[in-house]
């Protein structure tokens, strides 16, 4: 990665630069069977098509604020990166009454009608597949995206030292995310081409961190675990080794 990165979305694209074929997310659900692999590419593209949904569908604009009611999975991943992007700041589990726009899953979708502004539902299907039809008061997500474009450029410099993040009450500018982020990545001993297992949630830093940000900043992976719980010790220790981790994190 690069000194000068200074949010997010500067790691990911210097990660693109570097080497876009290197898996970057792979995603696995032990409740359902689903494993997903995304390259740094693909990743990158499911972002610029999310931020110009943010930017040009949705009209979000630097300092607007996004409550986010996902759990923690690719497509939580993709939105995080997507609102750095265009300069949105991310409120994890974040009051939708207060929020200018909400995106929500499938078990947030009642609490999300709370938000005034845009709406966006994700049915976190197998292969982000579409609602039967779209939850009342909300866009669908699958619906929305995949005619957005493949690049995405901002209508507006994002600020690195404006606020990027709120989570566990404590709100953080993009340029503070990324130098915590690599203090992160350093304390687990994150390397370039590390492949860091996380079975942690999304709801509070250390998960966050883990489970995307430090694996980004030190030019690593992530092997993002939801529902590991229901994953045998026997069950687990194969899929550190078949997928090459070398760091764990689940407690």
């Amino acid at each position: 990665m690069n000194a000068s990165d200074r949010t997010p979305a500067d790691l990911l694209r210097s990660a693109l630069a570097a080497d876009p074929a290197r898996p970057l997310v792979t995603f696995y659900d032990d409740a359902t069977g689903e494993r997903v692999e995304l390259s740094v590419a693909t990743f990158a593209n499911w972002v610029a098509k999310t931020a110009n949904l943010l930017q040009g569908e949705l009209s979000a604009e630097p300092g607007d604020r996004l409550a986010l009611l996902l759990p923690a999975h690719w497509q939580t991943a993709v939105w995080l990166l997507a609102c750095s992007s265009v300069g949105v700041t991310v409120e994890i589990g974040g009051d939708p009454a207060d929020a200018d726009l909400v995106v929500a899953g499938p078990d947030t979708l009642d609490a999300g009608l709370a938000c005034s502004g845009e709406r966006i539902a994700l049915s976190l299907a197998l292969l982000g597949r579409r609602f039967p039809a779209a939850p009342p008061g909300y866009a669908d997500y699958a619906v929305e995206v995949p005619s957005q474009g493949d690049r995405f450029a901002p209508f507006a410099p994002v600020d690195p030292d404006a606020a990027a993040l709120v989570v566990d009450g404590t709100e953080r500018s993009g340029a503070q995310l990324v130098g915590q982020a690599r203090a992160d990545a350093e304390a687990l001993g994150l390397a370039p081409g590390a492949r860091l297992l996380s079975g942690l949630g999304y709801g509070e830093w250390k998960g966050l961190s883990a489970g995307l940000y430090a694996p980004l900043a030190a030019g690593g992976s992530v092997v993002l675990c939801r529902n590991l719980d229901q994953l045998s010790p026997e069950s687990l220790a194969k899929r550190v080794e078949s997928e090459r981790v070398t760091v764990t994190a689940t407690a």
